[in-house]
């Protein structure tokens, strides 16, 4: 990462509340073509999130603390803030003074910009502000949410014009919070109607929503030079499973989350 950083744009898209079962089998049944075709292997990689709700997550994940891999550590991570006795900082590891990410690459010249989409993001309260606060631009908008059936394409919007209004020579750190997992979602099915709500089905469909327009994201990330791309998701979330429904409880189903990254080349 110390040759990537500096040298390359760089993409966090946290797919918020994304469920692993359900990404390994829409990825596995064909179902995710613009997704998996950058994934290593076509396969999403099974982790175990920093937290189990939104807020507690992005924290650690812009404190370098991303998704753990599902296996016995330690495992050396991409970004670290520098703390004496971190046993996964390794020598790969770009290190930062900063407390958080966020400010590390803005201080190695990058512009950081952030395209909110669930409450956390949406700048309307003080908690609201203090994550869209540690970037130098921000954006939210009502379209962005939750309850907007069309909040990834817009958020996709934003990201290009953001993109397009940066000076050639000019690195970009953005991150997009894509809402569209999150509940409510039943409108992303076909059929599906606000009183039969949001269930597994439902939510895969979103997942194959935000497939259907990620390739308009992934395209003006690299269409300035090479892009360090991760996708994830910051923790999943229960439909029903052992008599759990939500998150920001203690379940498989919710600690488990899909991960890659990968490099997105330049198209321009």
């Amino acid at each position: 990462m110390n040759e990537v950083v500096g040298r390359d744009d760089l993409l966090l898209l946290t797919l918020d509340t994304l469920r692993y079962d359900v990404a390994v089998e829409l990825a596995a049944a064909g179902r995710l073509p613009n997704l998996a075709a950058h994934l290593p292997g076509g396969t999403w990689e099974r982790r175990h999130a920093p937290g189990n709700f939104t807020y507690a997550s992005h924290q650690a994940m812009f404190a370098g603390f991303l998704p753990t891999p599902a296996s016995p550590g330690p495992h050396p991570r991409l970004f670290a803030a520098r703390f004496a006795g971190s046993e996964t900082t390794a020598e790969r590891t770009f290190v930062f003074d900063t407390p958080d990410l966020v400010s590390g690459l803005a201080a190695r010249g990058y512009r950081t910009v952030c395209v909110g989409g669930v409450g956390f993001f949406n700048k309307q309260g003080a908690l609201g502000d203090v994550l869209p606060g540690l970037f130098q631009e921000s954006h939210w908008e009502p379209e962005f949410s939750v309850a907007s059936p069309t909040s990834f394409e817009d958020q996709v919007t934003r990201a290009e014009k953001a993109v397009a209004e940066l000076p050639r020579q000019q690195r970009l750190f953005l991150f997009v919070n894509a809402s569209a997992l999150h509940q409510p979602n039943w409108f992303h099915l076909p059929g599906a109607t606000r009183e039969t709500g949001d269930s597994r089905d439902t939510h895969a469909a979103a997942l194959e929503y935000v497939d259907r327009h990620v390739g308009r994201l992934f395209a003006a990330m690299s269409s300035r030079r090479r892009c360090f791309a991760i996708v994830c998701s910051d923790h999943g979330t229960a439909y029903g499973d052992d008599g759990y429904t939500g998150h920001r409880l203690g379940h498989d189903c919710v600690w488990t989350v899909p991960y890659s990254h990968f490099f997105l080349e330049p198209t321009a």
